[in-house]
């Protein structure tokens, strides 16, 4: 056991603890606030760029995977008259990218055993990374729908999609080789993930869903609108790439 400091003679803790506070209540109010004005003096990720991807092609996915993947995204997220649908907005895209990243393998997460169910307080326990989910995932939907309905999950009707997927929600539907629910869970929340994430990771194209629910983006500054209570400022999103007028000099 640590033995307590000692203070000097006749000198309680207390009274250490003030002066100590006191000297910073002095040093603090010494110092000077300064105000930045004009374009920031600094490169959005300058010090941890995040990945990027010259060619066009799939990371991770293959073809087949792809193309379920995207019928299942335009159903979590169709297409009205507020957004694009989730394979517009460039769901698939992310999901692509997130997979073949180091999300896609868990790289930063303890991933050692024991593997056993546990309370849903305590998160996910199962053993399967990202993109061992999404592998087996795809392709024990296309295995159910092609067993019980003769077609690929993305030729049938969008009503018989839906109530598939809501089986897979439910638990009603068993695949093979990895629990539905989890599967369901897994693309979901990466599908939100991708239609809400800033459009430099690929999805949100061209900011829609910023637009929709009035965003204003990667801000720097918001000083200018503080005082501005209840109003539509309307303002243009801006990624966290930073806005062409940032890059101005002067």
């Amino acid at each position: 056991m640590r033995k307590p400091l000692k203070t000097l003679p006749g000198v309680t803790r207390r009274q250490v603890l003030t002066w100590s506070g006191a000297a910073f209540a002095l040093s603090a109010g010494s110092a000077k606030a300064t105000s930045l004005s004009g374009p920031p003096g600094w490169q959005p990720f300058s010090d941890n760029p995040p990945e990027t991807f010259d060619n066009k092609g799939w990371l991770f996915l293959n073809e087949n995977e792809v193309t379920t993947l995207e019928a299942i995204v335009d159903r979590l997220i169709p297409a009205d008259e507020l957004s694009p649908g989730g394979k517009e907005m460039g769901c698939v895209v992310f999901i692509d990218r997130q997979l073949h990243g180091f999300y896609g393998n868990f790289e930063r997460l303890y991933m050692e055993g024991p593997f056993q169910d546990g309370a849903p307080e305590q998160g996910d326990q199962s053993p399967l990374t990202p993109r061992q989910r999404y592998r087996l995932g795809l392709a024990a939907l296309d295995d159910y729908t092609r067993r019980h309905h003769h077609k690929r999950f993305h030729e049938l009707a969008p009503e018989l999609q839906d109530n598939l997927l809501s089986g897979l929600e439910n638990g009603d539907i068993t695949l093979d080789g990895i629990d539905g629910s989890v599967f369901f869970a897994q693309v979901l929340s990466n599908t939100t993930e991708g239609f809400f994430a800033d459009p430099i990771y690929g999805g949100n194209r061209d900011m829609a869903a910023w637009k929709m629910i009035g965003f204003p983006g990667a801000r720097y500054d918001y000083r200018d609108f503080i005082e501005k209570h209840n109003e539509d400022l309307r303002l243009t999103p801006v990624s966290i790439t930073g806005s062409a007028a940032w890059m101005k000099k002067g």
